[in-house]
This record gives C-alpha cells, sequence and structure tokens, in this order.
C-alpha cells in the first residue's frame, strides 16, 4: 500500500484565504497583517482590545520520551484540535515554530503529519514570518553591541572575563560552541573567548515567548545580564542601551501568526524554545489570545512530559496565570516495545510483552502530570503495524494508572478518527477536575528547586553539583533571584541525563554542569549531563535530501 508523504498530502491542500480562518474567530481582516494568501500576523490592537472577555479551556497535549520509533505529538496536537471542531467546539490549535536546525539536522519538518497537519507546511518549515530572524538579529545586536562598547572604552568597566552574553544562531553548528573573537589586533578589539547557542536557545527567544505586550518585552530585554564588572556587579542590557532597538527588531515577530489545518481550522503558530535546552512552549501572547477567541485551546509542550509539560506548568504557567483543563499524554506501541527493549528493525512484529514491559515509561508520565493537579487522557496514535492485542495491553496498562487509554486515527483520517479523543477531553475539561498547582512555591531556595524536580519528575535520588554552582545560585538568591523557576537543559530521549537509557530508571543521579541567569525571561537555567545548547548535525543530516525538484517545489521536508 502506496502512502503519501507528508509534504505531498500538504501540497494538495484546499487552503481558505486567510481572512476567511481569522473571521472565523472574529478577527477583522484590518486586524490581520497577511504575508502572502495563507498566513498572517494578529494585530497588537485587537489583541489588546480582547482584555475583559472570558478564557476558553487550556488542554495540554504532552507525550512520552521519545524514541526513533515514533510518537507524533504535534500530530495529536492539531488532530485533536481539529477534532474538537468536528464535534462543535470551537477550538483553537497552538504550536511552535519550527527551527532551522533540526530541520535540517534530524526532522526535516515539524508541522504534525498525515492528515493531522498545519499548512503551509513547507513555509513554515522554512523561514515563514521570519519571527526566529528578528530574534536572531536582537540577540545578536546586543553581542555587537558590548563588544562595541568595551572597544570604545568601556566605561561600564565590564570584566571581559565575566561577559556571559553569546550569540546565537538558527543552524545546527557545533564548530561554533567555543571560539575566539576579536582576533586580528587592536582595530578588532580585545580577544575574548565566547560562543554560539541555537538561536531556540536564546534568552531573547524566551522572553519573546513569556512576555505579555510591547512594553512587557522590552522590560525584560533591559533586565537581561549581558556581564559582571571585576567587583561582580551585574550589567544589563539597559546599561548597553541595546534594549530599545532589540524591541524594534522584535516589534513584527512579537505579533502572534495564525495559520490553518488541513481541516481549515485555526491555529496560532508562534515562538519555538526547545525543551531540552529551554522552557518548550509557544508564546504566551498567542495562548491567551487563543483562550479569548476560542472555547478550546490545544497547545503542546516539547519532547516528553518530564521536560516540556513540566516546563509548561513550572515556568509558562505560573508566569502567565494560565490554568490548564485536562492533559493529553501521546504513546505509541511501537514506541511501548521500544522501551521493552526491541529494536527498531523489530518493531513491525507483534511483541506484547516488550508492549507490556515499556509502558512503565508512560506510566511515569501519567503519575507526574496528575502531581501536577490535571487530569489526564492517553492518546494511543496508531501505527498500521499495530495489533488489537497490543493496543489492549496498553489501554489495560493505563487503567491500572487510573487514567483511559483511546485509539486515535488522525493522521489516517483527520478529525474523524480522533472523535472519542476529542469527547472524552471535554468530559475531562467540563468536569472541573482540575486543581492545577506547580510542584514547588516561589520561594523556595533554588537549589532546592532543582532538588524536587529531579526527585518528583526523573525520580532521581539527587542532585550532583559543584560547590561553585551551589555557591553560585546562593549568590543570585541574594541578588534578588530566588524566586525564579528552574529550567532543566537534559536530554529528552531518558529520565535520566544519559539518552541511552530507556524505560523508568531509578537509582540515578543528575548532574549539574553550568547554571545560567535567565534575568530577563525570568528563570535559572541548570545545563545537566552531555546536553548542548548548540547542537550538531547528525552524521547523515537531512539535509542531504532537502532540494527543489525539477518543477521547483521543495522535496525532503517529512
Amino acid at each position: 500500500m502506496a502512502f503519501k508523504t507528508d509534504i505531498e498530502i500538504a501540497r494538495e491542500a484546499k487552503k481558505k484565504p486567510i481572512m476567511e480562518i481569522g473571521a472565523k474567530l472574529g478577527i477583522p481582516s484590518e486586524h490581520l497583517l497577511p504575508y502572502g494568501h495563507d498566513k498572517a500576523k494578529v494585530s497588537q490592537e485587537f489583541i489588546k482590545s480582547l482584555a475583559g472577555r472570558p478564557d476558553g479551556k487550556l488542554i495540554l497535549v504532552t507525550a512520552i520520551n521519545p524514541t526513533p520509533a515514533g510518537e507524533g505529538k504535534t500530530t495529536t496536537t492539531v488532530g485533536l484540535g481539529d477534532g474538537l471542531n468536528r464535534i462543535g467546539k470551537k477550538a483553537v490549535v497552538c504550536i511552535r515554530e519550527a527551527s532551522l536546525g533540526p530541520n535540517f539536522g534530524m526532522k526535516g519538518g515539524a508541522a504534525g503529519g498525515g492528515m493531522a497537519q498545519v499548512v503551509p507546511m513547507e513555509e513554515m518549515n522554512l523561514h515563514f514570518t521570519g519571527d526566529f530572524h528578528a530574534i536572531t538579529s536582537a540577540h545578536n545586536l546586543l553581542s555587537a553591541m558590548i563588544d562595541n562598547h568595551i572597544y570604545w572604552g568601556n566605561e561600564l568597566a565590564i570584566d571581559e572575563r565575566r561577559i556571559v552574553w553569546r550569540r546565537v544562531m538558527d543552524m545546527n553548528d557545533r564548530a561554533l560552541r567555543d571560539i575566539v573573537v576579536n582576533l586580528g589586533g587592536v582595530s578588532n578589539g580585545f580577544p575574548r573567548q565566547t560562543g554560539f547557542d541555537i538561536t531556540v536557545a536564546s534568552e531573547v527567544m524566551a522572553i519573546l515567548c513569556l512576555s505579555n505586550d510591547l512594553e512587557d518585552l522590552q522590560k525584560r530585554l533591559g533586565d537581561i545580564v549581558v556581564a559582571y564588572t571585576r567587583e561582580k556587579k551585574a550589567i544589563y542590557a539597559r546599561d548597553i542601551k541595546a534594549d530599545g532597538a532589540m524591541t524594534v527588531l522584535l516589534k513584527d515577530a512579537m505579533q502572534p501568526n495564525i495559520v490553518q489545518t488541513l481541516e481549515n481550522n485555526p491555529a496560532f503558530v508562534h515562538g519555538g524554545p526547545f525543551a531540552n535546552i529551554a522552557h518548550g512552549c509557544n508564546s504566551v501572547i498567542a495562548t491567551k489570545t487563543a483562550l479569548k477567541l476560542g472555547e478550546y485551546v490545544v497547545t503542546e509542550a516539547g519532547f516528553g512530559a518530564d521536560l516540556g509539560a513540566e516546563k509548561f506548568f513550572d515556568i509558562k504557567c505560573r508566569k502567565a496565570g494560565l490554568k490548564p483543563s485536562a492533559a493529553v499524554i501521546v504513546a505509541t506501541v511501537r514506541a511501548m516495545k521500544m522501551n521493552g527493549g526491541v529494536a527498531k528493525a523489530d518493531l513491525g512484529a507483534e511483541n506484547v510483552d516488550a508492549v507490556k514491559k515499556g509502558c512503565p515509561n508512560l506510566g511515569r508520565h501519567i503519575g507526574n502530570v496528575k502531581g501536577f493537579g490535571v487530569p489526564v487522557v492517553v492518546a494511543i496514535n496508531h501505527f498500521f503495524s499495530d495489533t488489537d492485542a497490543e493496543i489492549a495491553a496498553v489501554k489495560a496498562y493505563v487503567a491500572e494508572q487510573g487514567a483511559e487509554a483511546i485509539l486515535c486515527k488522525h493522521w489516517a483520517h483527520g478529525s474523524a478518527g480522533i472523535e472519542e479523543l476529542a469527547h472524552k477531553v471535554v468530559q475531562l475539561a467540563e468536569s472541573g477536575g482540575a486543581n492545577f498547582a506547580p510542584i514547588y512555591p516561589d520561594d523556595m531556595p533554588l537549589f532546592q528547586k532543582l532538588e524536587t524536580i529531579a526527585k518528583r519528575i526523573y525520580h532521581a535520588d539527587g542532585v550532583i553539583a559543584d560547590k561553585s554552582i551551589r555557591d553560585q545560585l546562593k549568590t543570585w538568591e541574594a541578588a534578588g533571584y530566588g524566586h525564579l523557576p528552574i529550567c532543566v537543559a537534559k536530554t529528552q530521549y531518558s529520565f535520566t541525563t544519559d539518552p541511552t537509557v530507556r524505560g523508568a530508571p531509578t537509582g540515578h543521579s543528575v548532574p549539574v554542569r553550568e547554571v545560567r541567569l535567565s534575568a530577563g525571561a525570568g528563570f535559572v537555567v541548570a545545563i545537566c549531563g552531555e546536553i548542548m545548547t548548540m547542537p550538531g548535525l547528525p552524521k547523515v543530516p537531512s539535509a542531504e535530501v532537502i532540494r527543489l525538484n525539477d518543477e521547483g517545489q521543495v522535496e525532503g521536508l517529512f
């Protein structure tokens, strides 16, 4: 049986003009700034006019730890949005924008799949509306102004050894992780060591995704700590006088993007911090706008629930005052088998015992999400190789965990294949069973917050950190940053910091290599294990097969 690729399906989409999609949500055409015929930005003026309207219900889609077998979290997010619209609910999808780095590295695309996609798929996976380029430019403007300030006399007495602001680009390039800049003599400045992160790890990305409006954006940009003096006094972006110009560069990027699903339902696609190295959620402004316009908002958080959902709850919801009504955890039979020890090449053969052996990974995520006081349902994203016995094994296991697992066929059938899950989500959301709360209070010491995440979410024995890291956290507490939440940078593939350890391990510890203060974004980043904030390309990157065909169409995007 021959299947069409995602890009072939997307290319055949019967898209409606974006003005019609906006009209579904009551957005007047004059408040849509079109980028072509199928995508637009929503004006700040219209967003401000929504103040006072009641909010719809917020549904989080999260997942088990990703495996090479595939899970389909974005596909399920899009499918559920379509499914809710199909059963008569006014639903809006909110997802993140795709980064060029992983698209040309391992992922090859990030707009859903099959019959549950957001379109225009090609533009979304490439330059889209230019938001990431604006974020990259704003970040690097600040970098340039720091070095320029030092070159012209260093009035702020910045200690060049204590500049903590790096540079960014939206591409995987391991060669730029650690570099020396300003070589070449007096006219080029003072040589110093620095490096690049990927744009999605930029604090500017996090700030844009957590800001409520342009005023909030500029204040947060000004709050960025970029360096310290020899006396260890903090130097802020506002001291460099960069916050105004950075805001100008981000003015349009701050406006949420609206596009559509294959079934012509509205979707906001805005912002894109990764969950393994950043906080992993789409923008607050897009989510809040969607909540004012729809009865249901379906959003996702990056990677598995140990990263994405934890940060969605402990950072985004805490900062934005959001209260989710229900959560969906996406799992696949194939992934359960991989967690049960089956090799990828053998996933097509029925193996109920391996499914049962792999289910504890799913069970741990169910327990973790419930620990935030949010009702949970499991979506089994169907693959054609799944057998009835394997599906039954997952359903039975989930029932033992006090939840329900529902088979979903949205990849093949769109909204018609996910109606049952849509009805269940409505039931959970309308039941009033949500009693959301973060897992730690604001006033808990920073290291204790980190330990709480490690023990309660990763089920680790504790955190391993040098005295210098503990002292740094105490210094930040003394400086008034002790109330901030923790953003853990850790591998997405495991509850541990070792990406090869699948399942639901215990008896491990979480080693912290470095901590970074994101004062503007409003959190402290703890970099754990061997995770890199500038990824590298794999041995065979997706870029090798992405090309234009003879008709000028893009090939190779999944």
